[in-house]
């Protein structure tokens, strides 16, 4: 056990963030009204961390921007539209294309992602999938590894159940249950106050940070009992969280199914390279004999357990700054 504390020890300490509502994305977005054919007026409704004056913004060649004025003539804006300094602070910018006529369209440029083109109205092409699988891929895997609590509550789900099919079928639950609840979030058939929601999402992991300990000592706590259904009921709650991340984005209601799907896919990439990267750093200490001394053993689950009050405090107190 030393050295799988010695592991997690390493990995709690690479993740620790530096804010308490460390699940939310840093989102820019751009809406652009048509006001006459070809002729668009533009603004910030969710500004980017860095400030819209620093978004380095480039319409096709045909139009010609100065915000809040955006003129494409006659061919409309149809092309490529890009964002070349996205930073470490800023996840994505959405730009909301709202038109004279039809339904809004919403495309997403971030840092992995910074060139897509916008396309006349109409049904969905295989252009648009495309756009839409590698803009929502990339966003679903910069959510998850930027989403600390998450990987704080998977960290502590592979400290409980270590090794085997039986890590492999918690993992399949807490996934399945996130799925779930990120389904029907999306889509309005659920729905949850966000900063009550956080609070709850930090309080997981308190509860994960004891069960562990409560294995420490010989107790065999809930986790460890019943490790698939803990794993799903809070990946529930989790998953309401991530529906977060596609708050606000204004997609159009037929292209939501496979951006969801695309966004959770991303989702899952990041988790199981963060799986993968745990178990990898266990079987390096396994393979060098690295050990910690024995009080070292308790350290991992007492900085996730402090780490989490810490959020929890934090969120529960913006809650009731809300009210």
């Amino acid at each position: 056990m030393r050295y799988l504390a010695a592991a997690l020890l390493v990995l709690a300490a690479l993740i620790l963030p530096s804010q308490t509502r460390a699940h939310e994305a840093s989102l820019g977005v751009l809406e652009l009204r048509e006001v006459r054919p070809g002729a668009f007026i533009g603004h910030w409704t969710m500004e980017p961390t860095m400030g819209a004056d620093h978004v380095d913004l480039r319409m096709p060649p045909h139009c010609f921007l100065r915000l809040p004025e955006l003129n494409c003539g006659e061919k409309g804006l149809v092309g490529p539209v890009t964002i070349t300094n996205l930073g470490a602070n800023m996840s994505a910018v959405l730009i909301r294309i709202i038109p004279l006529t039809g339904e809004a369209r919403s495309y997403t440029i971030s840092s992995a992602n910074p060139v897509v083109s916008v396309l006349a109205a109409g049904a969905p092409t295989l252009q648009t999938w495309i756009e839409l699988a590698r803009t929502y891929v990339n966003y679903g895997i910069d959510h998850i590894l930027l989403g600390a609590d998450h990987l704080l509550f998977v960290l502590g789900l592979i400290w409980i159940v270590y090794g085997g099919w039986r890590l492999a079928k918690t993992i399949t639950a807490f996934t399945v249950g996130h799925s779930v609840s990120l389904a029907a979030a999306a889509f309005g058939l659920i729905g949850v106050p966000e900063r009550p929601l956080n609070a709850c999402i930090a309080l997981s992991i308190v509860f994960v940070g004891v069960e562990i300990i409560k294995q420490q000592r010989g107790e065999a706590g809930l986790t460890a009992r019943y490790p698939w259904a803990i794993a799903f009921t809070f990946g529930l709650v989790h998953g309401i969280g991530f529906a977060g991340a596609l708050a606000g984005l204004g997609l159009e209601r037929r292209l939501l199914p496979a951006a969801l799907l695309f966004f959770n896919l991303g989702v899952e990439i990041g988790q199981l390279a963060f799986v993968l990267l745990v178990l990898a750093l266990i079987w390096a200490h396994r393979r060098l004999d690295a050990v910690l001394p024995r009080w070292g053993d308790a350290l991992p689950a007492y900085t996730i357990g402090s780490v989490s009050m810490f959020w929890f405090f934090g969120r529960l107190l913006s809650v009731f700054a809300a009210m």
